[in-house]
């Protein structure tokens, strides 16, 4: 059944949106412009340096993990920030040690890796989903500190991020997708059942966090419920927390254009040129 636009409904969630930005006591767009451009100083530093750094985000389906790295990504370099999103694993890389696949994508120098979903999948998906027996995810909760100990005395840089949002506030964003052409692609089979799911997961969370946290990797929880507020808090965390610092540019001199040439002709072979629909 296809959704009828209510003018009173959609106007009164547009006057709802305006009053909570009003009553907000910093300017999101400017904050994130703002933190956005110290992301860019951030990839300076890391390209001079040879810094290599992983940041994990991990979370509660429909908590933000995807705006959130969007925000991050959108002005900087894909060379630099290297966005890692696996697909369920193939028949040969079941047959792998399970960090294998992982391995493969940390950082060279002079990368960032931002893994949307991660190793962790095994202490969320998997072990709820039934996708691996509950003896390799108590294995796998042993061992990730470790493997992660290593990551860290190589010289990484390793943040975890977990987004946590209500279930109400979940229960919204499901919906919207559902009504919404552009976003019914983000509702997956596996974020019904994670819906279904709420406690199971919830006691898969739990206990993945209280048995990975640690020193050297400790958990940062980021309160997702207002996706602008967890933006700006998560990205000025993550800032904070690399000791980046400004590498100052130094602007090339572009020099002169060559000039036309005397014996330059123009194409006059037909070439296929895209309508403009704007007027």
């Amino acid at each position: 059944m296809n959704k009828t636009f209510d003018p009173e409904h959609e106007g009164a969630a547009t006057e709802e949106k305006e009053k909570k930005k009003k009553n907000k006591s910093w300017d999101y767009e400017k904050e994130l412009k703002r933190l956005q451009v110290e992301l860019a100083h951030l990839q300076a530093w890391v390209k001079k340096s040879g810094a290599r750094v992983v940041v994990v985000f991990e979370g509660r389906d429909a908590a933000g993990k995807g705006g959130m790295i969007k925000r991050i990504t959108e002005k900087v370099s894909p060379r630099v920030f290297r966005v890692v999103a696996l697909p369920a694993p193939t028949d040969r890389e079941k047959s792998q040690i399970y960090m294998q696949r992982y391995i493969a994508h940390l950082p060279a120098a002079g990368e960032i890796v931002i893994f949307d979903r991660s190793w962790y999948n095994r202490a969320g998906v998997d072990r709820v989903m039934g996708f691996c027996s509950e003896k390799k995810a108590q294995r796998f909760l042993e061992l990730a500190p470790r493997f992660e100990a290593a990551i860290v005395e190589s010289g990484v840089i390793l943040l975890k991020y977990f987004l946590t949002v209500g279930e109400e506030e979940q229960a919204r964003r499901f919906k919207r997708r559902i009504d919404d052409p552009v976003r019914q692609w983000k509702l997956s089979p596996m974020d019904v059942e994670s819906y279904q799911r709420w406690w199971d997961y919830t006691r898969a969370y739990d206990e993945m966090i209280r048995m990975t946290d640690s020193n050297h990797a400790p958990w940062w929880i980021v309160p997702s419920d207002d996706k602008e507020r967890a933006r700006i808090n998560c990205i000025s965390h993550l800032l904070r927390s690399i000791p980046y610092e400004r590498v100052k540019f130094q602007a090339p001199d572009l020099g002169k254009r060559q000039k036309r040439p005397g014996d330059y002709v123009d194409d006059q072979s037909i070439r296929h040129v895209v309508p403009d629909l704007t007027t």
